[in-house]
């Protein structure tokens, strides 16, 4: 693999260029993919104006707005990461509250979140109609790999060191979950757009 260094400032608009791109008669449906100390929400937000200056609409719908409720969750106890990695995002959720109703000659009308993890409870939150050409961010982690109809996938890289690294202790449980991935699904290789965020100030997009 090779690697371009870009400042964090080109790589938004380098992504909101090609997101653009795409033709403004359907919906792009995107997903920015990274383990949480790689920001994934950071740079969903940073798209979402770069977005809106080029025409677009945009909705974010954040991963953590489609985890499935505590009693399935946690069936294992709270710190199991193969529970994490299988379990946590409600993919069904997910595709029909977002994804599917964004495919060709459907409605647009969309959830922007489903669950509140931490309440433990339906959010409540109120469907939204994208017109055609409009584009949907949903990010969070471990998002590949799981047959989800994105346009455009973007994946954070990290080494295991990195991660590690900056992972808060109280989080280390999740580190053998972002290894499976890695073995699993090769996120770089998976993603249209893999960039490393080794340090988040100094970003660099890969090339395979």
């Amino acid at each position: 693999m090779r690697a371009r260094p870009v400042s964090p400032s080109l790589l938004v608009e380098e992504l909101a260029d090609r997101v653009a791109a795409a033709p403004r008669d359907s919906w792009v449906r995107v997903a920015v993919d990274g383990a949480p100390p790689a920001e994934p929400g950071r740079l969903a937000g940073d798209l979402v104006a770069a977005l809106r200056l080029r025409g677009r609409e945009v909705l974010r719908a954040p991963a953590a707005g489609f985890l499935r409720p505590a009693s399935l969750r946690l069936e294992f106890g709270r710190t199991d990461p193969d529970t994490l990695y299988d379990e946590w995002l409600d993919v069904g959720g997910l595709v029909r509250e977002v994804l599917g109703p964004l495919e060709p000659g459907r409605t647009g009308r969309v959830l922007p979140s489903l669950w509140d993890s931490a309440r433990d409870r339906a959010t409540r939150a109120s469907y939204v109609t994208l017109r055609p050409g409009g584009v949907v961010l949903v990010d969070g982690a471990l998002l590949l790999g799981r047959g989800l109809p994105f346009d455009l996938t973007v994946h954070l890289a990290l080494s295991a060191a990195a991660l590690a690294r900056r992972t808060p202790p109280e989080e280390r449980w999740t580190l053998p979950a972002y290894d499976r991935y890695e073995r699993e699904v090769d996120p770089a290789r998976a993603a249209d757009v893999a960039v490393r965020v080794e340090d988040p100030r100094h970003p660099a997009l890969i090339a395979l």
